[in-house]
């Protein structure tokens, strides 16, 4: 169970846990320190309220929250486990991943459980299942089950296979994965859940090279996600989020004659942005958007999703158009992955 961990008089979890157990709640000293710890290295006052959230349940195991101030609660009655804890999400993942599996683990004898997730981009799910679908196939005599797991602009492939050796099972599903690489080697960018940006920056980062972004309809987003990598400064160096016209004529030196006949929204100028930032930055690679987010501001011969990316570097420019949908966050999200995709696909 989840929730009802926190300092307020309607979080009442521990006390309903307590009547359930015929227990009572004890200030567990080591938790208390945790709390204390917490709210002084973040210079903040701590209350009474907070001190009672090291008050939990006589019977039950703690499980220590290295993310917050609410424990969780690891019970046994009657053959049955109960495991309670905070309904912040990401404490309740931290605290599933590293006290309540293992825990789990220690205490039930387990089949082996394999997973390999192999990530791809710039092809949809329907037609990443036709190009497959006779390795999927094989699959079926290995004892493999596939899972396709779509979101905007990504595609994840999922292997699992389970038995009583873990090595086997490994064994059988990298060797599917292998295959599957063989197949369709431009669509993928990564495994096992690693991000765009991430495996973006660890191409830049092998490679000794430097990006940098000019961005509209974006927003800055291309430079928020690559930026939000760790040791991103050694290979990004800035960006312009060019949104008005004036901007890109002036600080990417867009042709202002380009603007008015083809307008923003177009390959002349995107490619004019890229190159304008990449000059300007003294990069290797710049990308560059332009387009129509929405929900307004479309036309008939541009409408909400038309969005153009471009590319460029010491020796070629590179532009695509794209016509995505009528959301907007998804519309920006699926901008910047695209524009990463270009870099990836483009970048020598």
């Amino acid at each position: 169970m989840t929730g009802g961990l926190g300092p307020t008089k309607d979080d009442i979890t521990k006390h309903v846990l307590c009547d359930y157990f015929n227990t009572e709640l004890v200030r567990n000293q080591e938790v208390l320190d945790r709390i204390q710890s917490f709210f002084e290295t973040r210079g903040r006052k701590m209350l009474e309220s907070n001190n009672q959230q090291a008050d939990l349940p006589k019977a039950c195991t703690v499980l220590l929250n290295d993310m917050g101030t609410a424990s969780g609660m690891w019970f046994e009655r009657n053959n049955t486990i109960f495991i309670s804890m905070p309904g912040v999400p990401y404490e309740m993942k931290h605290l599933m991943s590293a006290r309540v599996i293992p825990k789990i683990q220690e205490k039930f004898k387990l089949p082996a459980i394999f997973h390999k997730t192999i990530m791809t981009e710039g092809v949809g799910e329907s037609f990443l299942v036709e190009i497959i679908k006779d390795w999927e196939d094989s699959l079926i005599q290995e004892n493999i089950k596939v899972a396709y797991l779509p979101s905007p602009g990504i595609v994840r492939i999922r292997l699992t296979a389970e038995g009583n050796q873990l090595s086997d099972i490994k064994g059988k599903v990298l060797r599917k994965a292998e295959e599957l690489k063989t197949l369709i080697p431009e669509t993928i960018y990564g495994e096992d859940d690693i991000l765009m940006e991430e495996a973006i920056g660890n191409f830049l980062k092998e490679n000794n090279k430097t990006i940098a972004t000019a961005e509209s309809c974006t927003g800055g987003y291309i430079a928020h996600l690559l930026t939000s990598i760790a040791g991103s400064s050694t290979y990004f160096k800035g960006s312009i989020v060019s949104y008005a016209n004036e901007v890109k004529i002036d600080a990417l030196g867009v042709s202002e004659e380009d603007l008015n006949t083809h307008g923003a929204v177009s390959q002349q100028v995107v490619e004019q942005m890229a190159m304008g930032v990449r000059k300007s930055m003294n990069t290797d690679y710049a990308l560059a958007s332009s387009g129509v987010a929405g929900p307004d501001g479309g036309s008939e011969e541009k409408p909400v999703g038309t969005v153009w990316i471009a590319f460029a570097s010491k020796n070629a420019v590179f532009s695509k158009k794209f016509l995505f949908e009528q959301n907007r966050e998804r519309n920006i999200r699926r901008s910047a992955l695209a524009a990463m995709s270009m870099l990836r696909r483009q970048a020598r």
